[in-house]
Order: C-alpha cells, then structure tokens, then sequence
C-alpha cells in the first residue's frame, strides 16, 4: 500500500471478508493501460489523493461510463483542520461511506497495571497513553459526525479510564465493599495488593494495549449515532508503539 488511507481500505476488506485485488489493471480505448486501487467483483475503487489521482480518475469515467467506479478522495476542507482528516465519497451520493481520524494531545489517559505473563511488566507500573480514533459510516449532509460531537464523546469515554489501576480479573482473588484484594506469581515473584475499587477497572483478559484498545471501542460504541458502523482506536503505549483494533459496531 502506498499511502495510510489504502492501508486503512484494505484492512477494512479483510475485516469484512471482502476479497480483492490490489492495482488493477485497465485498458484506455488509446491501448493504455492504468492501474485502479482496488477490484472488488465487478466493481473498482481509485484512492484519490493528488491531482494526478483526479485526473486519471476522470479519465475513466469519462472513457469507460459504464464501469462501476468508485472514488475516494480527502476534503479539501477539512484537511484545514490540523486534527481531522475527512474523507468522502466522489460518486452518487446513495453510496456515500466516509470516515474521519481525531488525533489531538488532549486525548489521552494515565493508569497504572501489571502484566504478570512478562517479565518486564510484572511489576507495578504506569503510562500516560493518547489514542485516535477512527470513526466510519455513512454520510449524513456531508458529514460521518460532527468534528466537535465526536471529540466530546471520546472526551467522556476515556475518562472512565483516567488514572485507573487495571488488572485481569483472574487476579482478584477477593471482592470487598470498598476494595479488591488483588493476588498473582510472576517471573519478579508473588504481589498481593489491596487497591481501592473506585481507582480499579477490572478487565476480561490481560490489561495490554490491545485490550485497552477494545475496552474503548465497546465504551465509544454505545455513544455513537446510528449511521456510524465501525471504529478503529489506535492506543500509544508511550512513544512509536501501541496497538490498532478494528471493529464493526452494528
């Protein structure tokens, strides 16, 4: 893939089980021959991201009007808009799917957890961690959701997770009124921990980024508009590392 939206296309494929092929090939009535993104049946789909794209996304329209052709390209709009990139549908507007990206410093939350399975992690410890969140469906007056709304929902959903202790639930070897008593054997040795269960989040299964990543999308999911159908998180365990979970809603 040559650009982050293609990769984001075709993961999107495979997470619906979507074949296809990638560069296809196609014949011009000049006996040229111009590669589309992608082939999905009968039906093609050209990225468009440059001049270059649009050019030679019209060109076969306008040679081949019966190919079933779609296009999709970033707005210029909101592309002036540093933490939101918006992308829309170039074709009849029956058909219109679009998806929007929110990265902004302030979307981020503290924690602290344990991961008794790795040696490294297998003692108390924290991170401050920011997310994106990709948010895909169909379009409604141009719009997926409006840029504001969505920040403010993100906003509430990770607060629930700000400055939380989260732990398997396999380790809560007690459940009292106002605390858990927490108990594991890792590689540094045997912890047993009283924590608070205001400050806890209890989780099902290990608390890895990934995880993390799908707590958001089970919590974000319950506050999204009906036209929105899937969401991906990207959750940064610090610096150039994280995990990507992608996930249909509806």
């Amino acid at each position: 893939m040559t650009s982050r939206l293609e990769l984001t296309i075709s993961r999107l494929f495979n997470f619906l089980g979507i074949g296809y092929d990638y560069n296809f090939p196609v014949s011009l009535s000049d006996g040229s021959i111009v590669d589309l993104d992608f082939k999905v049946g009968e039906k093609y789909l050209e990225v468009i991201e440059s001049e270059v794209d649009i050019q030679k996304f019209e060109r076969v329209k306008r040679e081949k009007p019966n190919l079933d052709l779609l296009g999709i390209g970033s707005s210029k709009i909101a592309a002036k808009i540093e933490d939101l990139e918006s992308i829309n549908i170039i074709d009849s507007p029956r058909h219109q799917i679009g998806s929007i990206f929110i990265e902004d410093p302030s979307l981020s939350f503290d924690y602290a957890h344990v991961l008794p399975l790795v040696e490294k992690c297998s003692i108390l410890h924290g991170h401050t961690s920011t997310v994106m969140i990709e948010i895909i469906g169909k379009m409604e007056n141009n719009l997926v959701i409006d840029f504001s709304l969505a920040k403010k929902l993100i906003k509430e959903t990770i607060s629930v997770l700000d400055h939380k202790f989260f732990i398997n639930e396999k380790y809560v070897e007690q459940d009292h009124e106002k605390h858990y008593v927490i108990s594991f054997e890792g590689p540094s040795g045997v912890f047993r921990l009283q924590v608070p269960k205001s400050t806890t989040y209890i989780l099902p299964g290990e608390a890895t980024v990934e995880n993390l990543s799908s707590i958001i999308i089970n919590l974000l999911a319950k506050k999204m508009p009906s036209n929105v159908e899937a969401l991906g998180v990207y959750v940064y365990e610090g610096v150039n590392k994280g995990a990507h979970i992608l996930a249909n809603i509806r």
